[in-house]
C-alpha cells in the first residue's frame, strides 16, 4: 500500500480496520489498568471507619487528606497531558500506572494519618495522570464509530475494581488493628501492567502529530499486518486530511476559540462529575458509620452498591454509539441527581442499597460516556493538553468538595450532604444540555464512509 511521504493517514487507516485481536489486547491492556485504578481509587474510604477508632482522626482530617488527594489529582492530570504528548500515549500509560500502584504500595507502611495523607496525594496524583492518558490512547487506537463502545467497554471490566476493593475491605478491614493495610496492598497492583508493555503499539497518530510520518507509517503497517492476516485483505483508506504537526502543545493554545469552548464546557462537566461522585463515594461509609451503623455494615452496605457500577459501564455501551452522547449524558446526570437525593433521604437499609446501586449503576455509564465525549471535542493536538486540563480541573474543584461536605453535615446534618450532592448533578446536567456540541454527525460520516469504502473493494 502506498502512502504519502508526506501523511501517514493514520486517522483513516485506523478508522477502516475490522475488530481484531489487536484491538481485544488492546482493550485487555487498558481494562486492566483502569480496573486498579478504581480498585485504588476508593481504598482510603474504605479504611476510613478503621482509621478514625484506631488512630482517633476526625472527621476534618478525612476532609483534608480528600481534598489534598484531589490537589493531587489535579497536577497528575495536568502532567499526564505533558508527559502524553512528549513521551507517546504508551509509554505515558505505563508510567502513570506503575506510579500510582507503587506510592500505593508505599501507603501499607503508614505510620499516621499525616504519613498516609502524603502517600494518598501521590497516588491519586499516578491515578488521575493514568485516566487521562488512558482516554487518550483508546480514542486515538480504535476506530471513530466504534470507539464509545470500546470505551465503556474498558470501563466496565475496569469498574469491576470498586465492588472488588470493597468487599476485600468488607472482609479484611475488620480483621485486626493492622488488616486494613492489606487494603493498600491490593491496590498496588496495578504495577503488573509491565507485563503488557510488549504487546501494546504506540499511537500512531500521535507520530503523526508530531510530523514523524515515517514512524507512524511503520507502526501502521504492523497493525494492518496483523490485522490483515486475521480477517483478511483490508479496504483502501479515505483520502488524508493534514493535521498541524506540533513537537510541543503550548498552553496558550487553550485560549483559541477552537480550544477554549470545550475545555470550559469539559471542565463543568468534570467539576460537577468530580464534586457529585467522590461526594458520594469517599463519603458514604465515613457518614453511614456516624449516622450509628456499624463499621462493617457501613462498608458492606457501600460494597453492594458498588456492584451495579460494572452494569453501568455495560449499559453505556449500549447507548454511546447509538445516541448523542450529550443528551446521554444529560440524562444520566439527572437520575443520578434523583437516586442520589433518594438516598440520603432513607435509613432503611434496604432502601439504602437500592438507591446507593442505582447511583452507582449511572454514575459510571455517566462516566464511561464522559470518557468517550471529552476527546472528541478536540482534534490531535489539542487532544491531550484539553483533555488533562478540563479532568484536572475538575479534580482540582473537590479539593473544596470534602471541606463543603464536611461542613455540611457538622452544621446542617446528614441530608444536607445529599441534597448538595444531588443539585451539582443536576447542574452538570442542564449545562451539557443547553451547550453541549453534538458529536454523533461526524463519528456516523465516518461509519458510512468505512461501510462505503468496503462495498467499493
Amino acid at each position: 500500500m502506498q502512502q504519502s511521504p508526506t501523511h501517514s493517514n493514520a486517522l483513516n487507516r485506523l478508522n477502516r480496520l475490522p475488530i481484531s485481536r489487536f484491538h481485544k489486547v488492546t482493550l485487555v491492556a487498558v481494562s486492566f489498568a483502569y480496573f486498579f485504578e478504581f480498585a485504588d481509587i476508593n481504598t482510603f474510604a474504605t479504611t476510613a471507619p478503621k482509621l478514625i477508632r484506631l488512630w482517633g482522626v476526625s472527621i476534618d482530617q478525612i476532609a483534608y487528606v480528600t481534598s489534598l488527594s484531589f490537589v493531587g489529582m489535579f497536577f497528575g492530570s495536568i502532567v499526564a497531558g505533558a508527559i502524553a504528548d512528549r513521551w507517546g500515549r504508551k509509554r505515558a500509560l505505563m508510567l502513570t500506572t506503575v506510579w500510582f500502584g507503587a506510592f500505593s504500595f508505599v501507603s501499607v507502611f503508614s505510620w499516621d494519618i499525616v504519613s498516609l495523607g502524603v502517600f494518598r496525594v501521590l497516588t491519586s496524583a499516578g491515578l488521575a495522570a493514568m485516566t487521562v492518558v488512558a482516554v487518550i490512547y483508546v480514542n486515538e487506537m480504535y476506530p471513530a464509530a466504534v470507539r464509545g463502545k470500546f470505551q465503556a467497554y474498558a470501563i466496565v471490566i475496569g469498574i469491576c475494581g470498586t465492588p472488588a476493593t470493597n468487599l476485600i475491605a468488607s472482609a479484611v478491614v475488620p480483621l485486626s488493628d493492622w488488616s486494613w493495610r492489606l487494603v493498600y496492598l491490593w491496590g498496588s497492583l496495578g504495577i503488573l501492567l509491565v507485563l503488557f508493555g510488549k504487546r501494546l503499539k504506540e499511537s500512531p497518530r500521535w507520530h503523526e502529530s508530531r510530523g514523524d510520518h515515517a514512524k507512524a507509517d511503520e507502526v501502521l503497517r504492523e497493525i494492518e499486518a496483523s490485522v490483515a492476516a486475521e480477517q483478511g485483505p483490508l479496504p483502501e483508506p479515505a483520502p488524508p486530511v493534514a493535521e498541524t504537526p506540533s513537537t510541543r502543545t503550548p498552553v496558550r493554545l487553550l485560549l483559541q476559540k477552537k480550544y477554549l469552548y470545550p475545555t470550559l464546557l469539559l471542565t463543568v462537566l468534570w467539576v460537577t462529575q468530580t464534586i457529585g461522585f467522590f461526594g458520594f463515594s469517599s463519603w458514604a461509609p465515613t457518614l453511614l458509620a456516624n449516622e450509628g451503623f456499624s463499621v462493617e455494615k457501613s462498608v458492606f452496605y457501600v460494597a453492594l452498591t458498588t456492584v451495579g457500577a460494572p452494569l453501568g459501564s455495560y449499559l453505556a455501551s449500549l447507548v454511546t454509539d447509538r445516541f448523542e452522547r450529550k443528551w446521554s449524558l444529560a440524562a444520566f446526570g439527572t437520575v443520578i441527581a434523583l437516586c442520589g437525593l433518594l438516598y440520603g433521604l432513607t435509613f432503611n437499609p434496604v432502601l439504602i442499597i437500592v438507591f446507593g446501586f442505582l447511583v452507582n449503576l449511572f454514575e459510571r455509564g455517566y462516566t464511561a460516556l464522559a470518557y468517550a465525549y471529552s476527546p472528541e471535542l478536540f482534534d490531535t493536538r489539542g487532544r491531550s493538553l484539553g483533555t488533562g486540563i478540563s479532568y484536572g480541573l475538575g479534580r482540582l474543584s473537590n479539593a473544596a468538595g470534602p471541606l463543603i461536605v464536611a461542613a455540611l453535615y457538622q452544621s446542617n446534618g446528614y441530608r444536607s450532604v445529599f441534597y448538595f450532592i444531588a443539585g451539582t448533578w443536576l447542574v452538570g446536567a442542564v449545562v451539557l444540555a443547553v451547550l453541549g456540541p453534538r458529536t454523533r454527525q461526524a463519528r456516523m460520516a465516518t461509519q458510512v464512509e468505512k461501510r462505503e469504502t468496503v462495498e467499493a473493494s
